[in-house]
């Protein structure tokens, strides 16, 4: 677990990182950082304004040191999200930032055993996947198989009761949310 102080450097670093990219298309330099901040850790790097999405690009797997995962996805939301134009540095200052640092995902066999609020989910078939954090069923007020069912449909390209096939994988994993 992060703790505020490092939970606060995170977030610096991801503002910064958005602020050096739209102005000199560079990344930001790391400072000296932390070394819970060296370890390799799933992350999501959401950006809101106005309390409605504006971005949200991360990566699952722990490939990169925490840092550099939140710089290169900080860059990704802000400018790369399919879903949304490019934010704009005038734009920057009413942006809210919110890190999610992952645990590893484990597989579940059960839908049951998924906890709303506490878990998120990635849904898996073939080549289609879809990933929603655990904060998209607090945020949503979705039941477990409205979940379950908008995650398949809307993220994965799959039927909306893929979930409950047996060649579908199911992976859960938590998060240490803060903004």
């Amino acid at each position: 677990m992060l703790n505020e102080k490092q939970q606060k450097q995170l977030l610096t670093i991801a503002r910064e990182t958005i602020k050096i990219w739209l102005e000199k298309k560079e990344k930001l330099k790391l400072p000296g950082i932390d070394s819970l901040l060296r370890e390799k850790r799933g992350i999501f790097v959401t950006l809101k304004k106005n309390e409605q999405l504006r971005g949200c690009i991360g990566m699952i797997l722990p490939e990169q040191p925490l840092a550099e995962s939140v710089v290169n996805m900080a860059i990704e939301s802000a400018t790369a999200d399919p879903r949304f134009p490019a934010v704009s540095l005038e734009e920057l200052k009413e942006i809210k930032i919110e890190i999610s640092v992952l645990t590893v995902p484990k597989r579940v066999e059960d839908y049951q055993e998924i906890e709303l609020g506490r878990d998120g989910v990635i849904v898996k078939r073939g080549f289609r996947q879809g990933v929603f954090l655990p904060q998209v069923a607090t945020e949503t007020r979705w039941g477990r198989e409205e979940f379950l069912g908008n995650l398949c449909a809307h993220k994965a390209g799959l039927p909306e009761d893929a979930y409950q096939e047996k060649t579908t994988e199911l992976y859960t994993f938590q998060a240490q949310v803060f903004s």
